[in-house]
């Protein structure tokens, strides 16, 4: 990949994962829940995830989730009806601080590592986004293994930076409205709300 097309991609890569969506939400509500160092958890996650939406779209795969309105449908009501089910978990909390994100202030790694797994995957939206997005940067006459190599790496160590370094980071200062009860239901609720409204975007967007 020439380095023109690389700073190019670079720069999409970044104002992409600077787009508030259910992964940044779902970083800076782990980042108030169980701290900023283990939210990068929950990043990697969703990290996975993403390489499975490049994957699918590489293996063209996106392509006919794209052209086929029920296979589409059944994936975007599934990551909304998840992304609603967290929101309405969250705003049920008792004690919307750690417990709220997952159930438990010391969550294991593999609890966060999963749920950003499925934050993303059940996006389909992605599917079609990187549909569009990945052949900006791909040249059919050049070796494609390489090529996809370059941007999953760039899309991926630019999302874990941004996640951690901008979302995670920002929520460190939402956990001094933690320290009491009264500070953690209205924090949960904030975030129950961001879930659901993230879902039911995805569920009647077209």
């Amino acid at each position: 990949m020439a380095w023109s097309l690389w700073f190019a991609l670079l720069g999409a890569a970044v104002l992409i994962s600077l787009t508030p969506g259910a992964g940044a939400i779902n970083t800076m509500a782990n980042s108030i829940g169980v701290g900023w160092a283990r939210s990068i958890w929950g990043i990697m996650g969703q990290q996975l995830a993403l390489l499975v939406h490049i994957a699918v779209v590489a293996a063209g795969v996106g392509l006919l989730v794209s052209e086929s309105p029920t296979l589409f449908n059944v994936v975007r009501y599934s990551g909304a009806a998840y992304l609603v089910f967290l929101g309405i978990r969250q705003f049920r909390s008792r004690a919307a601080g750690a417990e709220e994100v997952s159930g438990d202030p010391r969550a294991s790694h593999w609890a966060m590592f999963r749920r950003g797994v499925l934050v993303n995957l059940t996006n389909p939206k992605a599917v079609v986004f990187f549909l569009a997005f990945t052949p900006q940067f791909i040249r059919p006459e050049r070796p494609m293994a390489t090529q996809y190599t370059v941007l999953a790496a760039t899309v991926v160590v630019v999302d874990v930076l941004v996640m951690w370094f901008v979302f995670a980071f920002a929520a460190r200062g939402l956990r001094r409205l933690t320290h009491d009860e009264r500070g953690r239901r209205r924090l949960g609720r904030v975030f129950g709300g961001l879930f659901v409204g993230v879902g039911a975007l995805l569920a009647t967007v077209h």
